[in-house]
């Protein structure tokens, strides 16, 4: 069972998530159901079957969740330093043809929000960046062709 790498703000949110769809959607869901049961025939019971539709789709985002929560492996980043680059770390980028800076956290998959300048591990970024040190130079192959930036600085927040 492969561990998921996640930082302590995304275990969270996860749990709370899981919360949520365990206590206010499955009941809210299962009462919805019985309302359309009452309501008679249900070959022809479209708030039925949208209902039905709705606890399988929470169930099966249930399901994701208890297996994501159980394979999480929490990295503290407060607890994190150094200078090179790795999981949890807050990068400024600058690129080297526009001098637009960026800055990113390399955190998990399931956390993973660029509007929120958090980027998967996995992202082709994120691998180019990891081992890098601040004053390095970092090529990537983007959708829009290859970019390069240059690190201007590493924390851990």
């Amino acid at each position: 069972m492969e561990k998921i790498p996640m930082t302590a703000a995304g275990f969270s949110s996860l749990e709370a998530e899981l919360r949520h769809r365990q206590a206010v959607d499955r009941p809210r869901i299962i009462q919805q159901i019985t309302e359309a049961r009452s309501h008679g025939d249900l070959s022809e019971n479209a708030e039925y079957h949208a209902a039905k539709e709705q606890q399988s789709i929470n169930e099966g985002r249930i399901a994701e969740l208890e297996d994501k929560i159980s394979r999480a492996e929490v990295i503290d980043v407060s607890k994190l330093s150094g200078d090179t680059i790795t999981f949890g770390a807050t990068v400024t980028l600058v690129d080297e043809d526009t001098d637009e800076k960026k800055v990113w956290q390399i955190v998990g998959d399931t956390e993973a929000d660029a509007k929120a300048g958090r980027i998967s591990i996995s992202s082709p970024l994120a691998r180019a960046l990891i081992g890098k040190k601040k004053g390095s130079s970092v090529e990537v192959n983007t959708p829009k062709g290859a970019k390069a930036y240059e690190v201007r600085k590493v924390e851990w927040r």
